[in-house]
């Protein structure tokens, strides 16, 4: 028996769920998401909990049955409290500013770079901080790598974006003299 799939998943009041024979709908105060069920996964809700089970032990049924429940689990997390993400922005010069939904980067181009945000999906400011929040997990972590990924943290003197709490591994410069 997978250890996370057996896990029943607790439902917080303010919490629904809907589940019919393709799509489950989660709905709480932050919104609503919807997630289509494997065929060799069944959903029982009892009571206040919600009991995902397999149909039979074949290694992709097997496989299937963690990542359901976990997908499940996150869609409640996500419409009662929600995900966030924070993104550092280091280097002179290098800032960000909203510009209605959007972000603009100023991050050592010729030019300034502008993110558009997808819907579901707000980021706030503070200096050179950014917050990405939403309801979605996924959503949230793809607009941050995303961000991210348009100017790499570089291993000499930590330039660049990263996220909170990340350790950038530097290097020394040239032939190997220390600072």
């Amino acid at each position: 028996m997978s250890r996370i799939g057996k896990l029943p998943i607790a439902i917080p009041s303010g919490v629904t769920i809907t589940v019919d024979d393709s799509d489950i709908t989660v709905t709480g105060s932050k919104g609503t998401l919807k997630q289509f069920t494997m065929p060799e996964i069944s959903v029982k809700q009892e009571a206040d909990n919600l009991i995902i089970s397999r149909i039979n032990d074949m290694p992709k049924v097997r496989a299937k049955h963690g990542l359901m429940r976990a997908l499940i689990n996150n869609m409640v997390i996500g419409v009662s409290q929600g995900f966030t993400k924070k993104l550092e922005i280091n280097g002179v010069g290098y800032r960000v500013a909203a510009q209605g939904t959007d972000l603009k980067l100023n991050l050592g181009f010729s030019h300034d770079v502008i993110y558009k945000m997808p819907a579901g999906v707000t980021a706030t400011i503070d200096q050179n901080t950014i917050t990405v929040s939403g309801i979605s997990k996924q959503q949230v972590g793809q607009v941050a790598a995303e961000i991210r990924a348009l100017k790499k943290p570089e291993p000499y003197k930590g330039k660049g974006i990263k996220y909170e709490g990340e350790r950038i591994i530097r290097k020394s410069g040239k032939s190997g003299k220390d600072k």
